[in-house]
């Protein structure tokens, strides 16, 4: 049984691990994460995901070890775009930096059960319905297009349909008092802005994940390299983003990259039954896009 195996064990030890000490040691108290701290946590979860493809080449080969670096990149280079979201609904409910890290915690603790179910019913959608292969090529080209020639989008998050979904069942405090996501006030229980930015980054990441787990779909269909790559890129996206959040709009080129690399998974995922494209020649597409957008954002001066 895949559960029993010592690659699941080891992985749900050390996601279980991180988790609990991050919890139990790191939040404890509120506190505005520094670029040290962020940059630490950053190369932790990089080493551990390098650790664990070093693991998977020992126990699976080195097929599989390519495919989990490959989506490990893929699914990080594609959650930079969701950082952009995640700045504006902090900004909306004018969310202090000393409570973002608790509210993007829980986000990723909702993330990682999500995924596990959206990636699973992906998985299995194409191995019983072979054509949903196309399916999710055309959905990944699409959106790839779409990024590259769509104007910079103006997230409204007081039109997110999670919010006005609240609203109607529970009253919005404007007050934010400790940690609490939720106060009384009058009697009544509230919803504090904590616990409206939670649900919107969690709603966020549902509609960020109908494009990127088609994505890692279409570098590998094994669901453990999908799931263990997806889940070690998130649990680091809390990082990445106190390292990067007031950096993003210097890689101005890095949204080109994303959706060739879009475009480009998408038609190897329509085209595999004609044209086998090797994970190394996918890694390293992958890799010198990325490369190449930052080192443009970085050098090439702004018009």
């Amino acid at each position: 049984m895949p559960a029993l195996d010592p690659l699941w064990i080891g992985f749900a030890l050390v996601i279980l691990g991180m988790m609990a000490v991050d919890l139990g040691l790191f939040q404890r108290r509120a506190h505005v994460i520094s670029m040290r701290e962020a940059g630490l946590w950053c190369l932790i979860w990089a080493a551990l995901a390098g650790a664990f493809a070093v693991c998977v080449h020992y126990r699976l080969g080195h097929e599989k070890a390519l495919q989990f670096v490959a989506g490990y990149l893929l699914e990080q280079s594609l959650s930079v775009d969701n950082m952009f979201v995640f700045v504006m609904i902090f900004s909306y409910f004018s969310i202090s930096p000393m409570y973002q890290s608790r509210i993007l915690h829980w986000g990723i603790l909702g993330a990682i059960a999500m995924r596990f179910f959206f990636i699973f019913v992906g998985v299995s959608l194409i191995r019983t319905f072979h054509w949903m292969i196309y399916v999710f090529g055309i959905l990944l080209v699409f959106t790839g297009l779409k990024m590259a020639f769509q104007a910079e989008d103006q997230h409204d998050p007081g039109a997110n349909p999670a919010l006005k979904a609240l609203k109607k069942f529970m009253p919005l405090s404007g007050e934010i008092k400790d940690q609490a996501f939720f106060t009384r006030l009058g009697g009544r229980l509230h919803a504090t802005p904590l616990f409206a930015a939670l649900l919107m980054v969690e709603f966020s990441d549902i509609i960020f994940a109908l494009d990127s787990i088609p994505a890692v779909i279409a570098i590998t269909p094994d669901p453990f390299i999908v799931y263990t790559s997806n889940i070690f890129a998130v649990m680091g996206l809390r990082a990445i983003y106190f390292l990067l959040a007031g950096m993003v709009g210097m890689f101005r080129y890095l949204k080109a990259g994303i959706s060739a690399i879009l475009v480009f998974v998408g038609v190897k995922m329509m085209l595999s039954s004609v044209i086998a494209i090797s994970i190394g020649f996918s890694l390293a597409f992958i890799a010198a896009v990325l490369s190449l957008c930052v080192a443009a954002s970085l050098f090439l001066p702004s018009k």
